[in-house]
């Protein structure tokens, strides 16, 4: 059964998802805090580690079979959600929704919608529909926005989707949201993209944009409007902000951070969805523009196969991907070797080093790697 973050290549194979103004000085404080050596389990220089930052794991429990993880992370004493792809059997395909108190014990908290009550437009705008595919969450002006996929495997026939909760509830978080339709499409033959994947982000003044995408044409995005969260120029083109060289270009699942007056985009790239024969690896790069261009350390332009590598396959973990941030929290999913290639939900508070980038890995995994060299 197919539970993937994207259309892929035939037989081949998000920002900080902000909750909102109103939460601003906490997420201020948060990425401080992320921006030192964590501390915990994992987390910084002890003996035998490396001394610098380095990103602290969760030890998570619970209900953790999650693909394509959207994380809102909540403040101190407030619980934490995460939204991800559908499972055919269950609800028709909906999106899916966990729940936990702290953000480390998670418990399966049903789905969006019913076949019942599921978006009716979907199936004629994408036949063939089977589970909807990697949503984003995002908050603006008290509103939940989430952004969800429908498509199928091997085609760019797909398109993305957005309901709104003017007060959602983690007690019930499937209540109160509201259909809006398509924000979204593309089509074979038409487009040199792939609607799906979508991650969202504000510039400076407050405007939002939208990256989205996969091996068709690679990454790309549009400006959007507030508060009908669609585009803002139905008309205008999206522009390509990071591409593999040549086929299958294999890069998806983008994610969005504004920081520090950059703006920095997480990618996957390569295989997904192969369980533990995956491939899929995350990677980085920034601008001072929401435009870009995005480059890596060595300033290698992410529209040439640029992109800073961030976290990989190792030990049991493989392919970890389908990344979103929130909170100064990089949630993903990897494939479980321990437990036969079965896909899991894993959560990394992030370090950030002295010029600027991100660090997923933690200081066991650096000294691993050290003693690797």
């Amino acid at each position: 059964m197919p539970t993937a973050r994207s259309a892929r290549w035939p037989i081949s194979g998000r920002e900080i998802r902000r909750r909102g103004a109103g939460a601003g000085l906490a997420l201020v404080l948060a990425l401080a805090a992320a921006s030192c050596v964590a501390t915990g389990p994992d987390a910084g220089p002890g003996p035998d580690l490396p001394d610098g930052p380095a990103a602290r794991a969760l030890d998570l429990t619970g209900e953790l079979r999650t693909h394509d993880p959207a994380l809102l992370a909540g403040a101190d004493g407030e619980a934490w959600l995460v939204f991800s792809t559908g499972d055919e059997r269950v609800g028709n395909g909906a999106i899916q929704v966990r729940t936990s108190p702290d953000g480390l014990d998670w418990a399966d908290a049903g789905t969006l919608w019913t076949a019942a009550t599921e978006p009716a437009w979907v199936r004629d705008a994408v036949p063939g529909v089977t589970n909807f595919w990697a949503p984003e969450v995002y908050e603006h002006d008290g509103t939940h926005y989430l952004y969800y996929t429908a498509s199928t495997f091997g085609s760019n026939r797909s398109a993305i989707g957005l309901l709104t909760n003017a007060a959602l509830d983690p007690a019930d978080p499937a209540s109160g949201w509201v259909d809006h339709g398509e924000v979204l499409r593309s089509a074979p033959g038409e487009d040199n993209f792939n609607a799906i994947d979508p991650a969202i982000v504000e510039d400076a003044d407050g405007t939002p944009w939208m990256a989205f995408g996969s091996y068709w044409g690679g990454i790309h995005l549009v400006q959007l409007a507030w508060p009908s969260g669609k585009p803002a120029d139905p008309q205008a083109p999206p522009q390509q902000i990071a591409s593999r060289i040549g086929a299958p270009n294999a890069i998806e699942a983008p994610a969005l951070i504004h920081r520090d007056g950059w703006f920095y985009l997480l990618v996957s790239r390569d295989a997904c969805c192969r369980g533990s024969d995956s491939t899929y690896n995350m990677a980085v790069g920034r601008s001072r523009a929401v435009t870009g261009p995005y480059v890596d350390r060595a300033g290698v332009a992410m529209t040439s196969d640029g992109g800073e590598p961030l976290l990989a396959t190792r030990d049991d973990m493989i392919g970890p991907g389908g990344e979103s941030v929130s909170g100064g929290h990089l949630a993903f999913h990897y494939y479980d070797a321990a437990a036969g290639g079965d896909f899991r939900l894993a959560i990394r508070e992030l370090a950030w080093d002295a010029d600027g980038w991100p660090i997923a890995t933690t200081a066991d995994e650096q000294a691993a790697d050290a003693d690797d060299r």
